[in-house]
């Protein structure tokens, strides 16, 4: 019988040997043949139980993986010509893996030790185990151009789209990436600025059309002056950055902290567990860790990284792209929570009495590993009963803890009685060339609010702990609605049916049992858009001012430092606060809160408005080849202009012009938003059906222009011919009449 290797004889052979590593690679090496494979086998599946190797297909393999965001050093070429790299970062006991380099046409020329920022892809191939494609070569940082393309004699001229940009760029004859003049191209910066004649780029990626989709969210970024190029300095020092090591922090590596976030996402702030509390004080209880991204530890007070991540504010989150808030080095590699790779964390362990209600919490500095990054949708569907290959070993120790702690926190959410909106969000769906493809509304499930309510009892943690060691920060604060705005929804509310009470203190839970009311019923989705557009904005302040929406008295920002500014902020708080570091809440930070606080919330309503420019423009070009067609909406909006009309299918909004409604002049009545046809006596009012035409998309500025056809399944009245709205501007008074009795109706209705 042929002597099988010791478990330490197979680690050892696997990592001096990582591109031969499978049943049959490990036999031949050992002599191992016949009957005697059973028991490498039994070996193989012992030491795959206990972690030290992971089974991929037909071989084996150490299971730390690599980043999907990686530093690579670019190889010797093979004599094939294909390019390999190594990995600058490697946590793993083996050797490193293989990773097969894939250029791109528009990529620069690469050779035998260039550093790289690659975004990688595991594959499960003989010779390599991942692929890489190029983000940007380490130690440069290409100024990046958009304009439109004029053809030359020799290349051609690039005229940027940037306001204020005067200067154009030459692109020579061998960068053009094959252009065609009045394209819209993306392209880069070429070799140095020069003093003397006009600057050089070439072109990285042809936009086409300047109104096509493709180029709708590149335009929306200029225009709104959203910073995307980030300036040398500041890649410069997110490239020297280093993975932060264990040193004073506490060792959460053996923790089975889990990341949950949609399928494409790239940077990954949160990771969760939960198991039950063994304290016999708190039957029924549970202990919850929430995990957050160390941004602090890179984002120094007064360093580039710190200046460029304040002027941005946030991350900026469009159909087709992200401009980050932080370079790709930090937000998709370093400070990203990524599976199987050891991560700098902000932590807190937070204890759940029965009733769902936080009675400890206690907060660390640490380094974790997660065990796995999941979707939303694998989650549920394991919750549901159909797990996978990834989400089935992790049942009954991570994901059933997880939920059965949710199921008590939503006792302590029931009694709180937070705002309960339910709008359905829109998901757009772009194929390769950039258009819509489709229009989704997303599904919304359990393991959607058990994260939310994870990470607002965090943000509900951290303003406490902060408040309680008199540190300042910034809350994220949510006034009550105006008696104008509340007066608005009464209005919406009668004339749907509803009523809102009058003459009392205003409570999330009388909004609340209007939404109940509204269940089910066709004015459902009517009344959450309106109770919405009754609330204030959010904003950050150094004062506490609460918040309203989710009835908490005390609310910051902790759980999203990649991509906002504001929970940077308070990370440097609870570092200055608990003595962690050097990287804590600096003087000059301190001194200029009150002025962080107006940027940052002037920098989320610049997003926020870029972002549904964006959408609007995408929905109008998706539905300019269907112009001339009929759809089902509702009306959402009444103005002295016009009817604003909400479609059905997808989601978007279009003007009903006020001149399309008929040969009769409309009263428009503020206070009872409605418009009422004088010869007619027809009444218009918010929360209607209507069947629309649509009669003009304009994909450039994302307008819809509808043609009203029915309301309510009745078809539209015309009107008197005579003279038309020109002649109508005083109702005559058989129509006044009709008007008071409309008015009175309405008045019965909502007493």
């Amino acid at each position: 019988m042929t002597r099988i290797p010791s478990k330490d004889e197979i680690l050892a052979w696997i990592s001096d040997n990582p591109t031969q590593t499978s049943k049959r690679d490990i036999a031949k090496a050992f002599g191992i043949k016949g009957s005697d494979r059973i028991d490498l086998k039994r070996v193989l599946k012992e030491l795959e139980a206990e972690g030290h190797l992971e089974k991929r297909r037909k071989t084996y393999r150490d299971p730390d993986k690599l980043p999907p965001v990686s530093v690579l050093q670019i190889l010797e070429p093979t004599p094939d010509g294909d390019l390999y790299a190594k990995p600058l970062e490697w946590h793993g006991e083996g050797a490193a893996p293989r990773i097969l380099f894939l250029p791109r046409a528009s990529d620069p020329a690469l050779g035998e030790g260039d550093r790289i920022l690659g975004r990688l892809t595991e594959v499960n191939e003989d010779d390599h185990q991942y692929e890489a494609r190029l983000i940007r070569r380490i130690g440069t940082n290409p100024h990046r151009i958009l304009g439109i393309f004029r053809k030359g004699a020799e290349g051609g001229r690039i005229k940027p789209i940037d306001k204020g940009a005067d200067k154009e760029w030459q692109v020579p004859d061998g960068a053009t990436h094959g252009a065609k003049d009045g394209e819209l191209v993306e392209a880069e910066q070429s070799g140095p600025r020069s003093r003397m004649g006009l600057p050089r780029a070439r072109i990285v990626e042809r936009l086409g059309d300047p109104s096509a989709p493709k180029a709708v969210s590149l335009i929306a970024i200029h225009q709104h002056g959203i910073p995307d190029d980030f300036p040398d300095d500041v890649i410069a020092e997110a490239d020297k950055a280093k993975p932060a090591g264990l040193g004073n922090r506490e060792d959460l590596r053996d923790m089975p902290l889990i990341t949950i976030d949609p399928p494409d996402a790239r940077d990954r702030d949160d990771a969760v567990y939960a198991q039950p509390d063994d304290d016999p004080k708190n039957d029924g209880g549970f202990i919850v860790w929430v995990a957050i991204a160390d941004v602090a530890h890179y984002v120094t007070p007064g360093s580039a990284l710190d200046r460029e991540a304040r002027k941005r504010g946030n991350s900026t989150y469009f159909p087709d792209r992200v401009v980050p808030m932080l370079p790709d080095r930090l937000s998709g590699d370093l400070c990203s929570l990524h599976e199987g790779v050891p991560r700098a964390c902000m932590a807190v362990r937070m204890t759940l009495d029965s009733a769902g209600n936080k009675i400890a919490h206690r907060f660390t500095r640490g380094l974790m590993r997660s065990v796995a990054g999941l979707a939303y949708e694998e989650v549920q569907a394991a919750m549901d009963g159909t797990p996978n290959e990834k989400t089935a070993p992790l049942m009954d120790d991570i994901i059933k803890p997880l939920f059965a702690a949710y199921e008590v926190t939503k006792k302590a959410r029931a009694a709180r009685q937070p705002l309960d909106l339910d709008l359905p969000e829109r998901r757009i769906e772009l194929g390769e060339d950039g258009k819509v493809t489709s229009v989704q509304f997303r599904d919304r499930y359990d393991v959607h609010r058990l994260i939310e309510e994870f990470m607002i009892l965090a943000n509900v943690a951290a303003a406490e702990e902060l408040t309680r060691m008199r540190r300042p920060l910034l809350f994220r604060v949510h006034e009550e609605p105006s008696p104008e705005k509340l007066d608005s929804l009464r209005d919406v509310a009668a004339a749907s049916g509803f009523s809102l009470a009058k003459g009392q203190v205003l409570h999330t839970q009388h909004l609340n049992r209007l939404l109940d009311a509204a269940m089910g019923t066709e004015f459902s989705e009517l009344i959450n858009l309106s109770t919405l557009r009754s609330m204030t904005q959010a904003y950050y302040n150094p004062e506490n001012f609460g918040h309203f929406g989710l009835a908490l008295r005390s609310y910051a920002h902790f759980t999203s430092p990649i991509r906002r500014y504001s929970d940077l902020i308070v990370h440097r708080a609870l570092i200055l606060a608990h003595g962690w570091g050097k990287d804590g809440l600096s003087p000059e930070d301190i001194e200029r809160l009150e002025d962080t606080a107006t940027h940052i919330s002037d920098t989320e309503r610049r997003s926020m408005a870029a972002e549904r420019d964006t959408t609007d423009r995408y929905l109008a070009a998706y539905l300019s080849e269907r112009v001339g067609n009929e759809f089902t909406g509702r009306i959402s909006g009444i103005a002295r202009f016009g009817v604003f009309v909400k479609l059905d299918e997808t989601g978007a909004d279009g003007l009903v012009p006020i001149r399309e409604l008929g040969n009769e002049y409309f009263h428009h009545d503020r206070d009872a938003q409605t418009l009422m046809g004088a010869d007619s006596g027809l009444v218009i009012g918010i929360g209607q059906r209507v069947t629309v035409r649509l009669a003009e998309a304009v994909p450039v500025t994302g307008g819809l222009m509808l043609e009203l056809l029915s309301i309510d399944d009745k078809t539209l009245p015309r009107g008197s011919s005579r003279g038309g709205r020109k002649s109508a501007r005083r109702l005559p008074s058989k129509a006044k009449k009709k008007a008071a009795k409309v008015k009175r109706k309405v008045a019965r209705k909502r007493r």
